[in-house]
């Protein structure tokens, strides 16, 4: 059984603020002060996350004096986590909104949940029974107290045959403390939780001058990741590095660590890294764990280029290609209609903005100098149930009819989504048509507009095109149009 989460939509994510604060002019400024962080307004694709920003933006906009509000993640993360040590406090301890909200006891329960959450977070484990708290030294009635004290972090429910089991409320707040208890061995002991082979500190040795093998070591793991599942731990866990996020956590934290120099170090490192042949989702997490180290200067100088309309993509390195996808993605306008020619008519600038390509409702890639490399991996494209696009141009290419047979294996995908696909003056003969006729005939998708002018089909390709087989099964196709073709 395959269940799809949506999430929520931009005009959703307005719709759950506006409904969650009375005040219309908070809720209004809470949007806007999202929206000018790229990471904080794609995490709220998660309804989850909305709740959390809303519980902590409340909370400081209420006891702040004139401070900033959150920015990146690890800074929502940490303010979230104070908000409960407070409601912990005020709600089981009897204690005043004023009190310092670490005590001996909460620190202990963090501390508990952070090993917990990083050794499930391991073993890729969301759910866990008595034997995984065990592990940790939580005993059943301990983790019972746990979730009834940080119902907001840690929750208990019945599985089956009625054993318990116990969770976090979602996958983030795991990954956030699971970075939390590396961060914290680390700072309180050397230990590199990441490394299989653990070393204490040698009397020459300081913290600060390990700190940068640690947070390398750390991007090496994640990169190493099959799967992604160090992505966001990761971001936390570098978060965790600038002495303003540590400043927010003093009383849970007895030491601090990580210098300027060991920022500014890891910074370079992370950026050499995407200059290697990585994966683009490797490399856009790499570009939101810079954001948690306040470093947008690589997305900022595509930007500016991008504003001054001076971007020559001719010499652009793999991480300025990097950050002009970061870029492209958080546009609602580019992601509308997307035009290849604007940054480059080549089969190059595609294949390292296919990311964009998917995410948009209509491309533009006619003229472009595609051929059949660009149709294999367009295809893949279509295979993606979460790509969006509707509307595809591919006219005035030299696709022959091996680019065509390659792109029709995607047509046939029922996540195929394509409502209206040009292929005029593509080079196309009875053969391409061949296929595509088999692709439609195989799979009654949402297709409805095909242009096939210019080409050279034939009189046998334009039968094929509009058999009886084809309508039967019910293709919605109503424009079809051969124009001049031979």
């Amino acid at each position: 059984m395959v269940t799809e989460v949506r999430g929520f939509t931009d005009p959703q994510k307005k719709e759950y603020f506006v409904a969650r604060f009375r005040d219309k002019m908070q809720a209004r400024n809470i949007i806007s002060h999202i929206k000018t962080s790229q990471s904080l307004h794609i995490m709220c694709h998660i309804p989850v996350f909305c709740w959390i920003t809303a519980t902590v933006l409340e909370d400081v906009l209420k006891t702040r004096e004139g401070g900033q509000l959150p920015k990146t993640l690890t800074e929502m993360y940490i303010h979230f986590l104070v908000v409960q040590a407070k409601v912990k406090k005020v709600k089981y301890d009897g204690g005043a909104e004023t009190d310092p909200h670490w005590s001996p006891d909460s620190r202990k329960m963090i501390e508990s949940l952070g090993k917990l959450a990083f050794d499930q977070l391991q073993k890729g484990n969301l759910i866990f029974y008595e034997s995984d708290l065990t592990e940790c030294g939580i005993d059943i009635r301990a983790a019972s107290v746990y979730s009834g004290v940080f119902t907001q972090i840690f929750k208990e429910e019945r599985g089956l045959y009625q054993d318990k089991v116990f969770c976090f409320i979602h996958l983030s707040v795991q990954e956030f403390l699971a970075a939390l208890h590396v961060y914290l061995t680390f700072i309180n002991s050397g230990f590199n939780l990441l490394e299989e082979q653990q070393t204490s500190f040698q009397k020459s040795e300081t913290r600060e001058s390990l700190g940068t093998p640690f947070y390398q070591s750390a991007v090496n793991k994640a990169l190493q990741s099959p799967n992604g599942h160090l992505d966001l731990f990761l971001r936390f866990l570098l978060g965790l590095s600038l002495q303003t996020n540590q400043t927010l956590l003093l009383g849970l934290l007895t030491r601090t660590g990580s210098s300027s120099q060991t920022n500014q170090e890891t910074v370079q490192y992370i950026k050499a890294k995407l200059n290697e042949n990585l994966s683009v989702e490797k490399s856009i997490n790499l570009l939101h764990c810079l954001n948690e180290l306040h470093d947008r200067s690589l997305v900022e100088e595509i930007q500016q280029s991008l504003s001054s309309g001076r971007l020559s993509t001719d010499k652009l390195s793999p991480a300025q290609w990097s950050a002009l996808v970061f870029i492209l993605l958080s546009s609602e306008k580019d992601l509308d209609v997307f035009e290849l020619k604007k940054y480059s008519a080549s089969e190059e600038a595609l294949l390292r903005l296919l990311p964009v390509v998917k995410a948009s409702n209509k491309a533009l890639l006619d003229g472009c100098n595609l051929s059949s490399r660009s149709c294999k991996a367009l295809s893949s494209l279509l295979n993606f149930q979460c790509s969006t696009l509707t509307e595809l141009d591919l006219s005035n290419n030299d696709l022959d009819d091996s680019g065509v047979k390659l792109f029709s294996a995607g047509l046939e995908n029922p996540h195929c989504r394509l409502e209206i696909l040009s292929l005029s003056g593509c080079l196309i003969t009875e053969e391409g048509c061949t296929s595509l006729a088999s692709a439609l005939n195989s799979n009654p998708f949402h297709l409805r507009e095909l242009d096939l002018s210019y080409n050279h089909p034939g009189v046998s390709g334009m039968k094929l095109l509009s058999c009886p087989e084809v309508k039967e099964q019910r293709w919605r196709l109503y424009a079809l149009r051969y124009g001049e073709n031979v």
